[in-house]
C-alpha cells in the first residue's frame, strides 16, 4: 500500500475559537445520537469538512474523537446489564480487523465512490427498522450457533465499512443484530457500541500512523464525545425500545436524504 506523504504546514489547519466551539458542540450531539441509534458521523463529518479539512483528514480526525463516545456508551450499557460480554469477545476483534482493512482501502480510494451503495443500504436499513419487531425477551431469531455467525459476519463487514467511510455504521449494526440474533433494540445498541469502538480505534490508529489526524481538533471534540456517548446510552437505557426505534428511524431518514442530496449535487457538478 502506498504511504501518503506527511502533512505539510498548509494541512495543519488553525481553527478559530468559534469554529472549535461549534465542532465540540457537534461532537456532543453526534455522540448522544450515535449511542442510541448510530449515525453520529452525519453531524461530525460535515462539520469537519466545513472548517476546511481534506477528506482523509476529515475521516481520521473524526475517528480520533469518535472512539471516546463509543467507550462511554459501552460502560453505561455494561452497567445496565445490556452488554453481551460473550458476544463482545468475538465481535470486538472482528470489528477491529474489518475496520483496519477498510481504513487501509480508504487511504487509496475516494470514499465518494461508495455513494450509490450507501444509499441502497440505508433504504434497506430503514425498511428493516420499520418492519422488524424485536421481541422483548430477546429470543434469537436463529439457533444460537447461527446467530453468533451472523453477528460475527456483521461485525467484520460493517467494521470494514466503518473503517472505509463510517456514517450509518451504528444503525447498520443495530439492524443486523436485531435481524440476525433476535436482540431487542436496547441490547442491539449495546452490542453495536462494542463493534463501533473497535472499528473507531483501528481506524484512528491507522489514520494517525499516516499523519492525517488533527489531534488539536480531535481531542477537544473527544471530551464532548465522551459526555454525549454516556448521555445517549443513559437515555436509551431509561427510555427503552420504543424510544430507540423512533430515533433509529429518524437517523436513517436523515442519512438517506443527505446521501441522496450529495449524489445529486455531485452529479450536477459533473454535468457542468
Amino acid at each position: 500500500m502506498r504511504v501518503p506523504a506527511p502533512r505539510d504546514r498548509e494541512d495543519r489547519l488553525s481553527v478559530s475559537p468559534l469554529e472549535l466551539t461549534l465542532l465540540v458542540g457537534a461532537a456532543f450531539c453526534a455522540a448522544t445520537v450515535d449511542a442510541i441509534a448510530g449515525g453520529g458521523g452525519l453531524l461530525t463529518v460535515p462539520a469537519l469538512l466545513a472548517v476546511g479539512l481534506p477528506p482523509h483528514a476529515v475521516l481520521g480526525t473524526n475517528k480520533g474523537q469518535a472512539m471516546f463516545g463509543s467507550l462511554a456508551a459501552i460502560f453505561r450499557y455494561r452497567h445496565a446489564g445490556l452488554l453481551d460480554v460473550r458476544a463482545a469477545a468475538y465481535t470486538f476483534p472482528l470489528g477491529f480487523a474489518g475496520s483496519f482493512a477498510g481504513t487501509a482501502l480508504a487511504l487509496r480510494i475516494a470514499p465518494r465512490l461508495l455513494g450509490p451503495v450507501i444509499l441502497v443500504l440505508l433504504i434497506l436499513a430503514g425498511a428493516l427498522v420499520v418492519f422488524v419487531r424485536p421481541r422483548s425477551n430477546a429470543v434469537a431469531a436463529f439457533p444460537p450457533r447461527h446467530a453468533a455467525l451472523g453477528m460475527a459476519a456483521a461485525a467484520l463487514t460493517i467494521g470494514a465499512y466503518d473503517g472505509f467511510f463510517g456514517p450509518g455504521t451504528g444503525t447498520f449494526l443495530i439492524v443486523a443484530f436485531v435481524a440476525l440474533a433476535g436482540r431487542t433494540l436496547a441490547r442491539a445498541s449495546a452490542d453495536a457500541k462494542v463493534v463501533n469502538f473497535a472499528s473507531n480505534v483501528a481506524a484512528a490508529l491507522l489514520f494517525a500512523w499516516h499523519g492525517v489526524v488533527h489531534w488539536e481538533i480531535s481531542l477537544p471534540m473527544a471530551g464532548a464525545n465522551l459526555a454525549g456517548g454516556f448521555l445517549g446510552a443513559h437515555l436509551a437505557v431509561r427510555r427503552g425500545d420504543r424510544f430507540i426505534r423512533g430515533v433509529v428511524f429518524l437517523v436513517v431518514l436523515a442519512l438517506v436524504v443527505k446521501v441522496a442530496r450529495d449524489m445529486l449535487v455531485e452529479g450536477a457538478a459533473h454535468v457542468r
